[in-house]
């Protein structure tokens, strides 16, 4: 007969696993047994510290492969991932203050100011550092960015840490908010601009290029609304305003920030994202300056902006003349106003795109929305050298010989074009057989 051998039993009670451990060693429960089964080690798992987990303790269990040779296992651990934060990079921008004529306002430079100029807007809320520091630092939007110098404005009072109003302050106007930009244009020295907005900021860039086209290159313009504000949300802004001026930033008002930014059902989307959005509204935001930018924007105009075809007619109308990227998430509470606002655009110079699986593309999808920059910019003569990064080296090869008209031409090892070779377009071998 011999020893007698211990039975086995599985870790879980409902259902069977094929990783088992002896049922007559002593336990302190099925975690217990797991934690010795991996690290080799009778100290009880109560001991270990919270901030520890399946570190290197001792010697550790050997094993078997699939291919039966003896694998010994050196240490698991538990990686601890850096939570998304909006805290400001200092070293990504210069900030400047521009008088102009409707107040003073705060601009944070990025990068040569020797090369093309792109002008951001920030939306409800947000600053140029919540609004726009994430994708900027994202590695895609690096190297389409190398190209140009960033001005990134911020409405009066809105910067980070930004003293309260004084009593009596008339906050600028929609309008006079866009006006603003000529005065910070002629600081810099900028004869034109690429204008990238979100939200209020995006209305902003809109106005102003419908005032000064010759100013403009093109926009890029996130969540816009071209109208003026129904009942619904003049009510809504009207209440938020009057709670901040006087309560501060309540539990309404911050509901109210949250469905503006990300929509219904945010929590089970994007909740890590949004939690990070909702600490920094209760941190940062000034209540009293927030309540004067609301009640600018909700005392906006209509853009007053119409849809022409008829080209002898186009001259006589209200319109954005620039290239538009109109851009909204699937999510986002205001897609219906950017599909308002693009049926009110010249179909010939603009493009209505809407992302998905996301309401705040910036930081949501910020791979799709660099992609489409990069084909709007070149579409504008801008950054022509930037290719789109390969993934795979069968996409690479795949994309070295093009099936729309151009030579083949060999890529370089990180995917993208070389710069010394031509590239040059042929003629459609299809002859017309009219």
């Amino acid at each position: 007969m011999g020893e007698r051998e211990p039975k086995y039993s599985s870790l879980g009670e409902d259902v069977y696993r094929s990783t088992t451990v002896p049922t007559t060693q002593s336990s302190g429960g099925v975690v217990d047994s797991f934690r010795r089964f991996i690290v080799g080690s009778s100290q009880p798992l109560s001991d270990v510290s919270e901030k520890e987990t399946f570190i290197e303790r001792g010697p550790l269990r050997r094993g078997v492969s699939a291919d039966n040779h003896d694998v010994e296992l050196k240490a698991v651990a538990a990686i601890s991932v850096n939570g998304k934060s909006l805290a400001k990079n200092e070293k990504l921008c210069v900030e400047e203050r521009v008088e102009t004529s409707h107040g003073t306002v705060l601009v944070a430079v990025q990068g040569p100011r020797n090369k093309p100029a792109i002008l951001t807007y920030h939306d409800l809320g947000l600053n140029h550092v919540a609004n726009f520091q994430t994708f900027f630092n994202f590695s895609e939007t690096k190297n389409l960015m190398s190209n140009f110098c960033i001005y990134h404005v911020n409405a009066p009072g809105q910067e980070e840490g930004a003293e309260t109003l004084p009593e009596g302050f008339v906050y600028p106007t929609m309008d006079e908010l866009s006006e603003q930009l000529i005065d910070v244009m002629a600081h810099f020295n900028l004869n034109r601009i690429i204008g990238l907005g979100a939200g209020v900021g995006a209305n902003i860039l809109a106005r102003f290029a419908i005032n000064y086209p010759e100013k403009v290159d093109g926009l890029i313009l996130i969540n816009t609304a071209s109208t003026a504000a129904g009942w619904i949300e003049w009510g809504y802004q009207k209440l938020n305003a009057r709670h901040l001026k006087s309560k501060g930033l309540g539990e309404g008002t911050l509901d109210y920030l949250m469905w503006h930014h990300f929509g219904r059902g945010y929590q089970e989307r994007q909740h890590d994202l949004s939690q990070v959005y909702r600490e920094y509204f209760v941190q940062h935001l000034n209540a009293k300056n927030l309540a004067l930018f609301i009640d600018s924007y909700v005392q906006r105009s209509d853009l007053g902006i119409v849809r022409e075809l008829d080209e002898t007619k186009k001259d006589k109308v209200r319109r954005i003349t620039v290239p538009v990227l109109n851009v909204v998430g699937a999510h986002s509470p205001h897609e219906d106003d950017t599909v308002t606002f693009n049926g009110r655009l010249d179909p010939t110079n603009s493009t209505w795109l809407k992302i998905q699986d996301c309401s705040m593309v910036l930081e949501e999808q910020p791979a799709k929305i660099i992609e489409a920059m990069r084909l709007f910019l070149q579409g504008l003569g801008f950054a022509i050298n930037v290719s789109r990064r390969r993934l795979t080296s069968n996409a690479s090869e795949a994309s070295s010989t093009s099936r729309s008209g151009l030579d083949s031409v060999p890529l370089t090892p990180d995917g993208s074009f070389p710069t010394d070779k031509e590239i040059r377009i042929v003629e459609n071998p299809i002859v017309s057989l009219a």
